[in-house]
């Protein structure tokens, strides 16, 4: 959500929990309107990510009161940094 790059990755199945389904995906519906909008969200400046966001503001603002402005910016830059796997309504098989 950083930068708004897409990339194709190969990542590990996860871990099957209690409780859960593990499907092998054979197909994932893409969104174009949806999947988009997070691109394109992805490309803006943070200055505009707040304007679009401002629950998430205020998260952050009550964060930089309990837990202080470096953690908070820590905190914040790492959420960007995760990638955001595009897709959904997969059909598949399962495991």
């Amino acid at each position: 959500m950083k930068t708004g790059r897409t990339e194709l990755m190969d990542v590990q199945a996860p871990a099957i929990r209690a409780g859960h389904v593990l499907l092998a995906s054979r197909v994932s519906l893409i969104s174009v309107g949806t999947e988009r909008m997070l691109v394109d969200f992805g490309k803006t400046d943070w200055v505009d990510k707040a304007r679009q966001q401002p629950e998430k503001v205020k998260q952050a603002l009550d964060k930089v009161r309990t837990d202080g402005l470096l953690p908070t910016v820590e905190a914040v830059f790492n959420k960007l940094d995760e990638p955001l796997p595009l897709g959904y309504c997969n059909a598949g098989t399962p495991q």
